[in-house]
């Protein structure tokens, strides 16, 4: 390894402060060098004055071994991460990436940041004797970001996790002008250095483009941040104290806003659909009665009954009971739905006569949106039947009888507590122990993720079952897969807790046609739910019983109103 060290002669951007270039390449013989300007403030001891608007000269290069162990020593934090930890990855292809891509990323960043700050502009014109604020001159620079190790996180959720160790010293340059009506002020800010290792977490992770619907970002570490600034072309940055002074507090500000396990979470995917939302409530539904209904049948009657489904979903419609001959039944009857977004499904109801032979006649129908709801209140409608929900359609405006419902929707209970609040306490020693949970029904979320190392004796064509409750539920089939991946949710609605029972999930392999072999078990494995209820949310690998090494991937949740 050798080391490069710049010159201390007039360069373009040399300022009177400390400046720390982080950047590494490789020539031809394939050793590694590293970029270490000297610390402005041992320039200035030396009683070397620098300006702006001078260039670096080209660096010194020396063999490491002809330098003192003090300048070894000063090196060490310069060291790419990939080189002091190994659970960084080099990423050079990256690096080559961003800096081929670098001159247009500056244009299109610069002009992001021009359209984002020109609405803020715009409303101190007029004040303050501000006549207008612009750009005179906006560019980051030639110098793209390095990134000096990539770490990434294996984890059991449904996220990616990845901590990039990200340095960049930039010649930025940015020249703001406020024209008041007396003067012009002129801002300058050059040499925008930052050093940071973010944590990148994208989740969850769906079926739809770009596969990821939140990003958060949380810093593991103080940042690291420098640049020049010029008022009125004077360094205020040369001012004894006011350096060193700018710089913390910019650093400490950025730390506390962001500092892990503080977020900065920025939505992807913010129209997507119910079906990769997690359920947040129950709509209660009960179905009083309907009257004054068309009349089907030939003896002037009809065979009423009401199908119910939340838009957004593909789980089978609940349905009435058939009242015969009844043009204004009654029913009372109740059911629960699970909703997933309240703020954009509707309840829909369709009310048909019953037929022995031929197919259901449609009497009627409606829908209800859920924002109009309000959580733990019981509201009821009274609903006139419509053909369709075709507003120009004139069969709606026949008569087609009314229909009575009342619903409450009842959200789940959140976790209030913040993860701060819980480190702190982990920290502190403090052990609350389980809580106390209720007697409560909810739902029962079983989500069956994936298998590992599964084999059949005649073939390997695996499916998940699981039973609870007498009631069976399967995945889909994924054929020639010893590692198959489901992510299928399965929903249980429990009228109360199920603290004493199991959950039964086994792995089945399913033979082709006329197979003598048609089904074959893979392993089964049975689950206390006591351990979701008292947690609220397991997510775990279980070890398949009669398997020589399956193992299957399953998350549950339990969710009360």
């Amino acid at each position: 390894m050798q080391l490069a060290v710049a010159g201390d002669g007039p360069g373009e951007h040399s300022i009177g402060r400390p400046r720390v270039w982080n950047r590494h390449f490789r020539r031809p013989s394939g050793r590694l060098f590293l970029l270490h300007l000297l610390p402005a403030q041992r320039r200035q001891v030396e009683g070397i004055n620098h300006s702006y608007g001078c260039s670096l000269q080209d660096p010194i290069v020396r063999p490491l071994h002809e330098l003192d162990s003090k300048t070894l020593q000063s090196l060490i934090p310069e060291i790419p991460y990939w080189m002091k930890n190994p659970d960084y990855e080099r990423v050079d292809w990256l690096n080559k990436f961003i800096l081929d891509m670098w001159p247009c990323l500056d244009k299109a960043i610069c002009n992001t940041i021009q359209s984002t700050v020109k609405p803020i502009f715009d409303q101190y014109i007029g004040k303050y004797w501000i006549e207008s604020i612009e750009f005179d001159h906006l560019t980051l620079g030639s110098l793209p970001p390095t990134i000096h190790g990539v770490k990434v996180y294996e984890s059991q959720e449904k996220e990616l996790v990845v901590e990039p160790a990200m340095r960049w010293a930039g010649n930025t340059n940015v020249v703001l002008v406020l024209k008041l009506s007396i003067f012009r002020v002129t801002i300058q800010l050059l040499d925008l250095q930052i050093s940071l290792v973010p944590r990148v977490t994208l989740k969850p992770l769906v079926p739809s483009f770009p596969c990821f619907a939140n990003l958060s970002v949380s810093l593991m570490e103080k940042p690291k941040v420098d640049f020049g600034l010029k008022i009125f072309g004077g360094d205020i940055m040369a001012i004894p104290g006011l350096y060193r002074f700018i710089q913390d507090t910019i650093a400490t500000q950025v730390s506390n806003i962001y500092h892990w396990p503080n977020l900065l979470e920025i939505p992807i995917l913010e129209g997507s659909s119910a079906a990769v939302k997690k359920p947040v409530g129950i709509l209660n539904v009960n179905v009083v009665r309907a009257y004054n209904l068309r009349k089907m049948d030939i003896l002037g009657k009809s065979d009423p009954y009401v199908k119910l489904s939340l838009s957004g979903e593909g789980l089978p419609s609940k349905k009435t009971s058939i009242k015969m001959r009844n043009l204004n039944p009654e029913w009372n009857e109740q059911f629960k739905l699970i909703v997933k977004d309240p703020e954009t499904q509707v309840l829909q109801l369709h009310v048909y006569d019953w037929e022995k032979v031929k197919m259901h006649d449609k009497l009627g129908m409606q829908v209800i949106p859920l924002n109009v709801l309000i959580p733990h209140e019981t509201k009821e409608f009274t609903l006139d039947l419509q053909k369709n929900m075709n507003p120009n359609d004139l069969q709606n405006q026949r008569n087609r009888g009314k229909i009575v419902v009342q619903l409450t929707f009842d959200p789940f209970k959140e976790d209030t507590s913040s993860f701060s609040k819980v480190l702190d306490e982990k920290l502190s020693g403090i052990d609350r122990g389980i809580q106390d949970v209720s007697d409560n029904g909810g739902l029962l979320l079983v989500t069956i993720e994936a298998a590992e190392d599964i084999e059949g004796k005649h073939h390997t064509n695996a499916y998940a079952v699981v039973l609870f409750r007498g009631e069976k539920k399967k995945t889909k089939v994924i054929r020639r897969s010893r590692d198959p991946r489901w992510n299928e949710d399965f929903q249980f609605m429990l009228e109360e807790a199920p603290k004493d029972e199991k959950l039964h999930i086994e792995v089945l392999s399913k033979g082709r046609f006329f197979s003598f072999h048609s089904k074959e078990s893979l392993g089964y494995v049975d689950i206390n739910i006591s351990d979701v209820v008292n947690n609220g949310r397991i997510n775990q690998r279980y070890h398949l019983i009669n398997s020589r090494s399956g193992v299957i991937h399953i998350e549950m949740e339990w969710n009360t109103t």
